[in-house]
């Protein structure tokens, strides 16, 4: 009796529409090292600046690397998916875009290229109250549902700000928490950036010695929207980004208080998060005053130098955040950086600049490109620490490094 020959399975091979032009960029820090070959000196100072010394910025980076992942093996992890939830909805990864300011000088119409990508991706994205398109485009072209504030202890201003959100169809409420005061700015002086803008023969120099940028962005932007101005700092337009003495208004926002989140839960009827937790403390008043979710962040290193890591403030948050949602933002640049996250008690996970890199290196495909690199890397990650939902991920996956790095 003959035996049949076994049969060969071939696996099906998923097609790459990766552009040739982003090909080359294998993981989120490729995009850093371009952009800063692509944008003008100060442009990129501002994103890419911390305040101070670095201290906390470089300490979001190093926190990760404290910690060591703890794989299960034989697990059968065929069935794996890297969706997750937030807020009730389904999304397609555990992570989402933050909000980062001026994002359309990374990029011509920086804020909707952000938007539209994530929207692709069915992940969320967080639209800046820095930004430079107004808060309706965004909402309406890129389908951005998250707006992030700056807002004054002034009630007045602070319900026109919330009525202009609802108005516009957001459904979250980010309240910032972390910005009584403007940061040192040191940093950025010594690059040339100011804001607004000043004109001067060094911002002009810059921009010529970055051609591509000049034209594809700047004069793009001048000829199809005119100077840009900040559109999302109140209920109304504020200042040009290019001008010799205009002050940008901010209002008193070192009166700002706990009673103003609860003016605000009051009037937002979405969900309400507060951005800006470092505290265990904090995060309890945040919940006692309505908040859904906070995000843990030192803002990316941008404001209090020698703030603690947001990773190293996650668990104590976690553990006091009962049915709060917990989110984190800062240092998160591998697959790896998210399990570690998770592992350790967040629920999500929010990356700045990175995606903003990647708008000024290939615009909409650029983010598109950074996410897919993102997304991959969880996915083989799941596969190599054994676990086949998200939500599956915990404790039991971590533990300190008995050689911090």
């Amino acid at each position: 009796m003959s035996q049949s020959a076994p049969r060969m399975i071939v696996a099906r091979r998923e097609v790459d529409t990766t552009p040739r032009r982003l090909a080359g960029f294998l993981s989120l820090a490729d995009f850093e090292r371009a952009a800063k070959r692509r944008l003008p000196r100060q442009i990129y100072g501002y994103y890419a600046n911390a305040a101070e010394t670095g201290q906390s910025l470089t300490g979001n980076l190093a926190a990760f690397r404290n910690y060591d992942l703890v794989p299960r093996v034989l697990a059968d992890v065929s069935t794996r998916s890297a969706s997750a939830s937030l807020f009730g909805k389904r999304y397609s990864a555990p992570f989402g875009i933050a909000p980062m300011g001026l994002s359309g000088l990374a990029t011509f119409d920086g804020e909707i290229v952000l938007a539209r990508a994530a929207k692709a991706a069915n992940i969320p994205s967080i639209v800046s109250a820095t930004s430079l398109t107004p808060l309706e485009r965004v909402a309406s072209q890129g389908g951005a549902r998250w707006f992030q504030a700056y807002l004054p202890g002034e009630d007045d201003r602070i319900e026109a700000m919330v009525d202009r959100v609802a108005a516009a169809g957001y459904d979250t409420f980010v309240l910032t928490a972390d910005v009584p005061v403007a940061a040192n700015a040191e940093n950025h002086v010594r690059v040339g950036f100011s804001s607004p803008l000043r004109p001067s023969l060094r911002l002009a120099w810059d921009g010529l010695m970055r051609p591509r940028w000049l034209a594809d962005t700047w004069f793009r932007t001048l000829l199809k929207k005119g100077v840009p101005h900040f559109e999302n700092m109140d209920a109304f337009r504020g200042p040009p980004i290019l001008a010799r003495n205009v002050v940008r208004a901010l209002g008193a926002r070192d009166q700002l208080a706990w009673r103003h989140l609860a003016l605000i839960r009051k009037r937002w009827s979405g969900r309400l998060v507060v951005k800006g937790v470092l505290s265990a403390a904090d995060a309890l008043l945040a919940r006692e005053h309505g908040a859904d979710g906070v995000i843990v962040s030192n803002h990316g290193g941008r404001q209090l130098d020698g703030a603690p890591p947001s990773l190293s403030a996650l668990p104590a948050i976690a553990e006091v955040a009962g049915d709060m949602t917990v989110m984190l933002d800062g240092g998160v640049r591998r697959g790896s950086d998210v399990f570690k996250a998770l592992a350790l008690g967040a629920d999500f996970v929010f990356v700045g600049r990175p995606f903003l890199y990647a708008a000024a290196i290939g615009g909409e495909a650029g983010v598109a490109r950074a996410i897919a690199l993102l997304s991959s890397e969880i996915n083989r990650n799941m596969a190599l620490l054994g676990v086949t939902r998200i939500e599956d991920i915990g404790g039991e996956h971590i533990e300190r490094s008995q050689f911090p790095r």
